[in-house]
Protein backbone atom coordinates (compact mmCIF):
# COMPACT_ATOMS: atom_id res chain seq x y z
CA UNK A 1 0.00 0.00 0.00
CA UNK A 2 1.26 3.48 -0.77
CA UNK A 3 2.37 5.60 2.15
CA UNK A 4 -0.46 7.86 3.27
CA UNK A 5 0.41 11.55 3.32
CA UNK A 6 -2.30 12.72 5.69
CA UNK A 7 -4.21 10.51 8.06
CA UNK A 8 -8.00 10.57 8.04
CA UNK A 9 -9.76 10.41 11.37
CA UNK A 10 -11.23 6.98 12.11
CA UNK A 11 -14.72 8.49 11.86
CA UNK A 12 -14.04 10.03 8.45
CA UNK A 13 -12.43 6.84 7.20
CA UNK A 14 -15.50 4.87 8.29
CA UNK A 15 -17.77 7.34 6.46
CA UNK A 16 -15.75 6.76 3.29
CA UNK A 17 -15.87 2.98 3.72
CA UNK A 18 -19.63 3.11 4.28
CA UNK A 19 -20.04 5.13 1.08
CA UNK A 20 -17.95 2.60 -0.84
CA UNK A 21 -19.94 -0.40 0.41
CA UNK A 22 -23.30 1.30 -0.10
CA UNK A 23 -22.39 2.14 -3.68
CA UNK A 24 -21.07 -1.38 -4.28
CA UNK A 25 -24.41 -2.80 -3.22
CA UNK A 26 -26.28 -0.30 -5.39
CA UNK A 27 -24.28 -0.34 -8.63
CA UNK A 28 -21.78 -3.21 -8.41
CA UNK A 29 -18.02 -3.07 -8.69
CA UNK A 30 -17.78 -2.47 -12.42
CA UNK A 31 -19.99 0.64 -12.31
CA UNK A 32 -18.40 2.00 -9.14
CA UNK A 33 -16.23 5.06 -9.77
CA UNK A 34 -13.96 7.18 -7.64
CA UNK A 35 -16.09 10.17 -8.69
CA UNK A 36 -19.22 8.51 -7.31
CA UNK A 37 -17.45 7.58 -4.08
CA UNK A 38 -16.17 11.13 -3.65
CA UNK A 39 -19.64 12.56 -4.27
CA UNK A 40 -21.37 10.12 -1.91
CA UNK A 41 -18.78 10.68 0.82
CA UNK A 42 -18.68 14.45 0.28
CA UNK A 43 -14.96 14.24 -0.35
CA UNK A 44 -12.54 15.11 -3.10
CA UNK A 45 -11.01 12.55 -5.41
CA UNK A 46 -7.61 13.93 -4.36
CA UNK A 47 -8.35 12.92 -0.77
CA UNK A 48 -9.21 9.41 -1.91
CA UNK A 49 -6.08 9.08 -4.01
CA UNK A 50 -3.89 10.37 -1.18
CA UNK A 51 -5.11 7.48 0.95
CA UNK A 52 -5.51 4.67 -1.61
CA UNK A 53 -3.87 4.02 -4.97
CA UNK A 54 -7.20 3.45 -6.66
CA UNK A 55 -10.57 1.78 -6.62
CA UNK A 56 -9.33 -1.79 -6.03
CA UNK A 57 -7.35 -0.87 -2.92
CA UNK A 58 -10.13 1.37 -1.58
CA UNK A 59 -12.74 -1.37 -2.04
CA UNK A 60 -10.54 -3.98 -0.36
CA UNK A 61 -9.85 -1.60 2.53
CA UNK A 62 -13.55 -0.86 2.93
CA UNK A 63 -14.34 -4.56 3.05
CA UNK A 64 -11.60 -5.18 5.62
CA UNK A 65 -12.73 -2.40 7.95
CA UNK A 66 -16.51 -2.54 7.65
CA UNK A 67 -17.48 -4.72 10.61
CA UNK A 68 -15.29 -7.56 9.39
CA UNK A 69 -15.97 -11.15 10.28
CA UNK A 70 -12.42 -12.07 11.10
CA UNK A 71 -10.98 -15.36 12.22
CA UNK A 72 -7.67 -13.91 13.35
CA UNK A 73 -8.41 -14.21 17.08
CA UNK A 74 -10.17 -17.57 17.18
CA UNK A 75 -8.58 -19.87 19.76
CA UNK A 76 -11.03 -22.11 21.60
CA UNK A 77 -8.37 -24.54 22.76
CA UNK A 78 -9.20 -27.28 20.24
CA UNK A 79 -9.01 -27.47 16.47
CA UNK A 80 -12.58 -28.75 16.27
CA UNK A 81 -13.76 -25.80 18.36
CA UNK A 82 -11.72 -23.37 16.27
CA UNK A 83 -13.11 -24.72 12.99
CA UNK A 84 -16.68 -24.66 14.28
CA UNK A 85 -16.23 -21.04 15.38
CA UNK A 86 -14.75 -20.28 11.96
CA UNK A 87 -17.88 -21.79 10.41
CA UNK A 88 -20.15 -19.67 12.62
CA UNK A 89 -18.33 -16.48 11.67
CA UNK A 90 -18.33 -17.28 7.97
CA UNK A 91 -22.03 -18.05 8.27
CA UNK A 92 -22.49 -14.47 9.48
CA UNK A 93 -21.03 -13.26 6.19
CA UNK A 94 -23.47 -15.43 4.26
CA UNK A 95 -26.42 -13.99 6.17
CA UNK A 96 -25.23 -10.41 5.96
CA UNK A 97 -23.70 -9.87 2.55
CA UNK A 98 -23.42 -12.92 0.33
CA UNK A 99 -24.64 -10.99 -2.73
CA UNK A 100 -21.80 -8.52 -2.26
CA UNK A 101 -19.33 -11.39 -1.89
CA UNK A 102 -20.60 -13.00 -5.12
CA UNK A 103 -20.44 -9.73 -7.05
CA UNK A 104 -16.91 -9.08 -5.89
CA UNK A 105 -15.94 -12.66 -6.70
CA UNK A 106 -16.91 -12.02 -10.31
CA UNK A 107 -15.21 -8.62 -10.36
CA UNK A 108 -11.96 -10.05 -8.99
CA UNK A 109 -11.70 -12.34 -12.01
CA UNK A 110 -12.09 -9.33 -14.29
CA UNK A 111 -9.78 -6.94 -12.41
CA UNK A 112 -6.32 -8.25 -11.43
CA UNK A 113 -5.67 -5.19 -9.26
CA UNK A 114 -8.82 -5.85 -7.23
CA UNK A 115 -7.85 -9.51 -6.89
CA UNK A 116 -4.38 -8.53 -5.66
CA UNK A 117 -5.77 -5.98 -3.18
CA UNK A 118 -8.39 -8.39 -1.81
CA UNK A 119 -5.80 -11.13 -1.44
CA UNK A 120 -3.37 -8.82 0.36
CA UNK A 121 -5.84 -7.05 2.65
CA UNK A 122 -8.50 -9.71 3.25
CA UNK A 123 -7.47 -13.20 2.25
CA UNK A 124 -3.85 -13.44 3.41
CA UNK A 125 -4.50 -12.32 7.01
CA UNK A 126 -7.28 -14.90 7.30
CA UNK A 127 -5.17 -17.65 5.71
CA UNK A 128 -2.39 -16.83 8.15
CA UNK A 129 -4.88 -17.16 11.02
CA UNK A 130 -6.16 -20.48 9.66
CA UNK A 131 -2.60 -21.79 9.35
CA UNK A 132 -2.08 -20.68 12.95
CA UNK A 133 -5.10 -22.77 14.03
CA UNK A 134 -3.64 -25.82 12.32
CA UNK A 135 -0.14 -25.18 13.74
CA UNK A 136 -1.56 -24.89 17.28
CA UNK A 137 -3.37 -28.19 16.79
CA UNK A 138 -0.11 -29.84 15.76
CA UNK A 139 1.69 -28.39 18.80
CA UNK A 140 -1.11 -29.64 21.09
CA UNK A 141 -0.82 -33.10 19.56
CA UNK A 142 -4.36 -33.02 18.13
CA UNK A 143 -3.28 -33.09 14.51
CA UNK A 144 -0.45 -35.06 12.97
CA UNK A 145 2.01 -32.72 11.24
CA UNK A 146 1.80 -34.62 7.95
CA UNK A 147 -1.98 -34.87 7.45
CA UNK A 148 -2.41 -34.30 3.70
CA UNK A 149 -5.86 -32.72 4.04
CA UNK A 150 -4.55 -29.87 6.24
CA UNK A 151 -3.30 -27.90 3.25
CA UNK A 152 -6.78 -28.06 1.72
CA UNK A 153 -8.79 -26.77 4.70
CA UNK A 154 -9.15 -23.24 3.22
CA UNK A 155 -10.34 -24.71 -0.07
CA UNK A 156 -12.81 -27.01 1.66
CA UNK A 157 -14.35 -24.24 3.76
CA UNK A 158 -14.53 -21.64 0.99
CA UNK A 159 -15.75 -24.30 -1.41
CA UNK A 160 -18.61 -25.12 0.93
CA UNK A 161 -19.61 -21.46 1.08
CA UNK A 162 -19.72 -21.07 -2.69
CA UNK A 163 -20.79 -24.61 -3.51
CA UNK A 164 -23.99 -24.68 -1.51
CA UNK A 165 -25.41 -21.82 -3.56
CA UNK A 166 -24.57 -23.64 -6.78
CA UNK A 167 -25.82 -27.06 -5.71
CA UNK A 168 -28.80 -26.17 -3.51
CA UNK A 169 -29.53 -22.53 -4.41
CA UNK A 170 -29.15 -21.64 -0.73
CA UNK A 171 -26.55 -19.64 1.14
CA UNK A 172 -24.16 -21.51 3.40
CA UNK A 173 -25.37 -20.28 6.79
CA UNK A 174 -23.63 -21.00 10.09
CA UNK A 175 -25.61 -24.17 10.85
CA UNK A 176 -24.78 -25.64 7.44
CA UNK A 177 -21.09 -24.74 7.73
CA UNK A 178 -20.81 -26.25 11.22
CA UNK A 179 -22.40 -29.47 9.91
CA UNK A 180 -19.94 -29.40 7.00
CA UNK A 181 -16.98 -28.98 9.37
CA UNK A 182 -18.20 -31.93 11.45
CA UNK A 183 -19.05 -34.20 8.50
CA UNK A 184 -16.28 -33.40 6.01
CA UNK A 185 -13.40 -31.29 7.31
CA UNK A 186 -12.76 -32.91 10.70
CA UNK A 187 -12.89 -36.48 9.30
CA UNK A 188 -10.54 -35.46 6.47
CA UNK A 189 -8.10 -34.28 9.14
CA UNK A 190 -8.45 -37.55 11.04
CA UNK A 191 -10.53 -35.95 13.80
CA UNK A 192 -14.06 -36.64 14.94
Amino acid sequence: MAERRTRLSPEREQELFTAVLDLLREVGYEALTMDAIAARARSSKATLYRQWRGKPELVASALRHAEPVSITHIDTGTLAGDLRELARRLGEVALRDMELVRALGHAMHQDPELLQAVRALLVEPELTALRGMLDRAVRRGELAPDVPAAQFVPHMVLGAMVGRALVEDRDADAAYLVRYIDAAVLPALGLS
